[in-house]
């Protein structure tokens, strides 16, 4: 699995907190970053989108994280996982910078994903879904780190 993302982490805690859960992945999620676009919002996500964009491999299922994805509960989100990684294509999720990601991603990609109604910050994304795909991959293979129901 592959994480593209924009930007470089230069904060110790957010790149820990991502490198916790990436370094527990099977298979391993590995990271590509890429710069940040300069200029007008406009033009930021358009530079961006090109970089986001050629570092995808050819064949890749890519997974947009965007506002407007759908949203899925851990239970559901293991079962998409799992069929996504069935599909014998690279499986690539990809995170825009602070202004988004541009329209021709989100044309590119097979599928969008939010984490929810709230604006997360897109460096902080990295972590959660990190998280998310060490709790849908252990949900999985029946492993207790998932604890679902409440008291």
């Amino acid at each position: 699995m592959r994480l593209i993302a924009v930007g470089r982490m230069k904060d110790r805690v957010e790149h820990d907190l991502f490198q916790r859960y990436a370094a527990r992945l099977t298979p391993r999620l590995d990271l590509v970053e890429i710069a940040e676009g300069r200029g007008a919002a406009v033009e930021i996500k358009r530079r961006e989108a090109q970089g986001l964009l050629s570092a995808l491999p050819e064949r890749a299922f890519a997974v947009a994280l965007d506002e407007g994805g759908r949203t899925h509960d851990s239970m559901a989100f293991a079962r998409l996982v799992e069929r996504w990684m069935g599909l014998a294509r690279p499986l690539c999720f990809v995170i825009g910078g602070a202004e988004g990601l541009d329209g021709s991603v989100l044309a590119r990609a097979d599928d969008t994903l939010s984490l929810g109604p709230m604006t997360w910050p897109h460096m902080l994304v990295r972590g959660l879904l990190a998280e998310q795909l060490y709790r849908a991959r252990a949900i999985a293979s029946g492993h207790p780190y998932h604890r679902a129901g409440r008291p």
